[in-house]
């Protein structure tokens, strides 16, 4: 083993009178893949940015050593000279992380300006390097890219090159891969395996993604309410765990919660050769069409699920925005219980939505913060049910919070005048589908519903979808890039790529004997071919 690069001794966090981390110790040498993992508020990001001193308003005990030196007694100045130089982070969320402001070869290149003094020109063409290292296609120019005109694997790339501009012995991964889909997922874990051996540098990972851990980190420590509960070889974790939080983790698995669709359940939704196109500007004058989805045919039938499968770009999130139509066709046509819908007047497209919603891949973002939870879940009532007075519509909806497991009676207290920020991210979840489930729909557009929530609360959130299904026999078209979640959840399973859909059928004879070799190659990326 090589000796300590980073030893962390009894690190204390508080913020006021909470300890988010409780006296932890562990170490990572010279070269190692070390990974964090517990749920939502275990204390795993806490640790990772104490490390560089990034928890605001944190009262830290302990000692954080990095070569020897105790980064806890560093002034701010000398904590700059560190942070990217010496050691380096990606950021959860890069859309987030990144200036919106600045394209990616500025943010890169401010960073070699700062802590080697190269000159703007020399640090932008060390930034193009950094790109093209990372596998960013078109480098040259992509380095005048800003931040919303990459996808998100090309966003990631930027940061990881932003993080390893200056060669840090130390790079701190903070879920470098939540939001990615599998093959961008495998690209990115082969990129920084490269990475880390050319440069002999250590990885710290905090996720929640134990696949990830299985198959990448040497070592792992489990982290439960701010304390360490476990560490140990990856390996013998995996295979003999110790602690019961680090078995319940093993085992919060997507399992399959599906009941059959009925022999003679009707079909709902039908969508027949639908096709969204976009234009954008090519040059000063020139115009030209991108076609997002090509010709999609499908039917959902009342209970059934149908899982859209497809990277990121494959035109799945636009094809269930067209099934909604909050997305125009440029043709093709939709229809709900055999009338057609695309084509609806206001009128009748009003009182279509009524039975047909959806709940947005992120909760925080599509959950209004001015509004309280009563107000958010209660909207949708006002709106397409104003017979109901105040009364009767708060008690539909303390009953649907109740359903979803938000209410005095689940040990949540004062739900309907607290707000979204007051909650976790299962939790936020939760109220999200309730706002959706209110209505009584009979049709639901899943768009990455649990894509960002730990694998415990995960499976808590399939069941309840589950459970709403059989209660009030609703559809789903559930979208995802996780196929594991895919599988758990659908009848039937439409695989996207380039807009085409290019295989579908019934979910289990598709994982097992898929036909297309984009299938297969999805299925290898998620491990589960």
């Amino acid at each position: 083993m090589n000796p300590a690069l980073l030893e962390i001794d009894h690190l204390s966090v508080r913020f006021g009178a909470s300890v988010v981390v409780d006296d932890v110790s562990f170490s990572i040498a010279a070269g190692e893949k070390f990974a964090l993992v517990g749920e939502s508020g275990s204390g795993k990001s806490i640790t990772a940015l104490s490390v560089l001193r990034l928890a605001d308003a944190a009262s830290t005990t302990g000692a954080i050593r990095f070569e020897g030196e105790d980064l806890v007694q560093r002034t701010e100045l000398q904590m700059r000279a560190i942070r990217g130089s010496r050691i380096g982070m990606i950021f959860q969320e890069p859309m987030t992380a990144l200036n919106p402001l600045f394209s990616v070869g500025n943010q890169i290149a401010e960073v070699l300006m700062l802590h080697e003094g190269l000159l703007k020109n020399a640090a932008r063409a060390r930034a193009v390097e950094l790109l093209a290292r990372t596998g960013i296609p078109e480098p040259e120019r992509r380095v005048d890219a800003y931040p919303h005109q990459l996808s998100g694997g090309q966003r990631q790339r930027a940061m990881i090159a932003m993080a390893l501009a200056c060669k840090p012995q130390l790079l701190i991964c903070d879920e470098p891969t939540t939001a990615l889909d599998v093959t961008v997922q495998a690209q990115i874990l082969s990129l920084l395996d490269a990475l880390q051996a050319e440069m002999g540098m250590a990885l710290m990972f905090i996720t929640h993604d134990l696949n990830l851990v299985r198959r990448f980190t040497h070592r792992v420590g489990v982290m439960e309410r701010g304390k360490l509960v476990e560490l140990g070889d990856t390996a013998t974790v995996f295979a003999q765990p110790q602690h019961p939080y680090t078995r319940k983790l093993l085992a919060s698995r997507p399992e399959r919660v599906v009941e059959p669709v009925a022999d003679d359940a009707p079909v709902l939704l039908s969508a027949d050769a639908v096709g969204v196109s976009f234009a954008f500007r090519e040059g000063w004058f020139g115009k030209r069409q991108f076609q997002a989805v090509k010709q999609a045919t499908l039917t959902l039938r009342r209970g059934e699920t149908l899982g859209i499968v497809g990277e990121s770009g494959s035109g799945k999130t636009t094809l269930g925005m067209a099934l909604l139509v909050l997305q125009g066709l440029s043709s093709g046509s939709v229809s709900l219980s055999g009338q057609r819908i695309d084509n609806a007047d206001r009128p009748h497209l009003r009182a279509m939505r009524r039975r047909m919603q959806v709940v947005f891949q992120d909760p925080f973002a599509s959950l209004s913060p001015r509004m309280t939870i009563g107000q958010i879940v209660g909207e949708g009532l006002a709106l397409h049910q104003p017979e109901l007075d105040r009364a009767a519509r708060e008690q539909r909806v303390l009953q649907m919070l109740d359903e979803v497991g938000l209410s005095e009676r689940h040990g949540v207290a004062g739900v309907l005048q607290r707000y979204p920020h007051e909650f976790s991210g299962g939790q936020r979840q939760r109220i999200a589908i309730a706002r959706a489930v209110v209505l009584r729909p009979e049709v639901l557009v899943l768009d990455e519903p649990t894509s960002a929530l730990d694998v415990s609360v995960q499976q808590q959130v399939l069941r309840l979808l589950a459970d709403l299904q059989r209660r009030y026999g609703l559809s789903y078209v559930f979208i995802s890039h996780d196929l594991a979640v895919v599988r758990a959840m659908s009848h039937r399973v439409m695989v996207m790529q380039g807009g085409d859909v290019v295989e579908s059928g019934e979910a289990e004879a598709l994982f097992a004997a898929p036909r297309q070799p984009y299938t297969r190659e999805l299925l290898a990326a998620a491990h589960l071919a």
